[in-house]
């Protein structure tokens, strides 16, 4: 057999296994964990994992507890599933977009930023950065990456991309306006595994403050924002772009350009 034959049967061997790997590549199973006040979990929830899944190989459970901004709702809810010993198992990763900052029992939340200390990718997003945040442990923070206490009146404002070179930055703009009136969060800690990659200014004469992020917790990959608030930012599609981003990040199935790991992206769907 000729050379030339040998290395073309050979290419094709390649790309044939490759593109069977990809097939078979098993959809990232995540868990999306959202409710209580201040926010329109009955839509987001939605707009959420439909955006991501439309643009990456992601099936989803979700848990919605404790009420949102258009029910009864509460600042103390315990989320059910976090009772179990094992809460985690059996998820790829976890998006957490609950906002319940009136829980404070310590065994409680260190019990949740356990199973992501131990290796369970995980994506914090908007009220997630303020939940538990009367908790004396700050195991919860430092699975976040950031300590926040606070934040300014809703308003419209730029983000600035200072990470352009990281892959969940690929695609975002250089200067990003949120499309609806959104929540600044203010940092009081950005701890030492944090990376911040996109920064805005506050409405008072302070510093810039840190609105994307990731950071190391643990085994644990974190991808984290703080923007969210209203539907109209959760639907937008930069947002969802760099949220998916961030969750490919967080397992492992992104590659350095941005673009999915082969098999966990919809051709054409990331920008």
């Amino acid at each position: 057999m000729k050379i030339s034959t040998i290395r073309s049967l050979a290419f094709t061997l390649l790309v044939l296994s490759a593109t069977l790997s990809a097939r078979a590549a098993e959809p990232i199973h995540a868990l999306l964990i959202c409710g209580g006040c201040c926010h329109d979990y009955t839509a987001q929830k939605n707009l959420l994992t439909d955006g991501i899944s439309a643009r990456a190989n992601v099936t989803w459970d979700i848990i919605f507890e404790g009420g949102d901004v258009r029910t009864s709702a509460t600042r103390d809810h315990r989320i059910s599933i976090y009772d179990k010993p094992d809460w985690s198992k059996g998820y790829d990763v976890v998006v957490h977009d609950e906002c319940f900052g009136d829980v404070t029992n310590v065994d409680f939340v260190e019990h949740i930023a356990k199973a992501h200390f131990d290796g369970v990718p995980a994506v914090v997003i908007h009220c997630a950065i303020h939940s538990y945040r009367k908790s004396t442990t700050d195991e919860w923070r430092k699975l976040l990456g950031v300590s926040s206490y606070y934040h300014d009146a809703a308003r419209k404002f730029e983000v600035t991309n200072v990470k352009p070179e990281h892959p969940i930055m690929k695609g975002f703009p250089a200067l990003w306006q949120d499309p609806a009136k959104d929540e600044l969060y203010r940092m009081k800690v950005v701890w030492p595994n944090c990376v911040p990659l996109a920064k805005t200014i506050a409405i008072t004469n302070g510093p810039d403050t840190t609105c994307i992020w990731v950071n190391t917790y643990g085994k644990a990959r974190v991808f984290g924002t703080t923007l969210g608030h209203d539907n109209k930012t959760v639907e937008d599609g930069v947002y969802l772009d760099m949220v998916t981003r961030g969750l490919l990040w967080a397992c492992g199935k992104l590659e350095d350009n941005g673009s999915p790991a082969p098999g966990y992206g919809k051709e054409g769907a990331l920008k």
